[in-house]
């Protein structure tokens, strides 16, 4: 393995924490209604786990609402119950035809609450962008390169960890702006 070969793994490897948090974060809900908050949840379709995406439409008539028409009418019970347990902090109504999500209001203790949880889940980025670089170190060191060359590819090894440590911070920025505003 070279020093090129190493810091495209290690850079590889960055991207994916980065799109890891950018999936927490968009679980996270700023009091507005978004499909995503249903990406995680599955339902029991015929003995299959199937996402409800692959079993509704799913449409925001308002903006704190999401409606959910199934294709198949039979399984709206077990879309219900699927939301239901998923444990995401929204009771599903039923109408017979569709399911309502009405996603209430957030108060200032709330924002608060959930920009702890974002700074908490970017921290968590930021610590496995410290593992991959230091994988990356340790990588570089058993090449038993000289000592010069070692150290290029350790610099070159930090400039990707601080090139993405940034992009974490301007994600975090973000999501904070997006939970705060009213």
């Amino acid at each position: 393995m070279e020093v090129e070969e190493i810091l495209l793994e290690c850079e590889s490897r960055m991207e994916e924490t980065i799109s890891a948090i950018e999936k927490k974060f968009i679980n996270i809900r700023a009091g507005r209604a978004n499909p995503n908050i249903l990406d995680g949840i599955k339902v029991d379709y015929y003995g299959v786990e199937t996402p409800i995406k692959q079993l509704a439409n799913i449409s925001i008539p308002e903006a704190r609402q999401l409606l959910i028409k199934p294709f198949d009418k039979s399984i709206l019970g077990d879309i219900e119950k699927a939301i239901f347990e998923a444990n995401i902090g929204l009771t599903p109504n039923n109408n017979g035809e569709s399911i309502f999500l009405v996603i209430p209001a957030l108060t200032e203790d709330r924002r608060k609450e959930l920009v702890k949880q974002v700074k908490q889940i970017a921290e968590e980025g930021k610590i496995a962008l410290r593992n991959i670089r230091q994988d990356a170190n340790g990588n570089i060191k058993k090449l038993k390169l000289p000592e010069d060359e070692e150290k290029l590819g350790n610099e070159e090894v930090q400039k990707l960890i601080n090139k993405y440590n940034k992009v974490v911070d301007e994600k975090l920025k973000d999501k904070e702006q997006e939970l705060m505003r009213i």
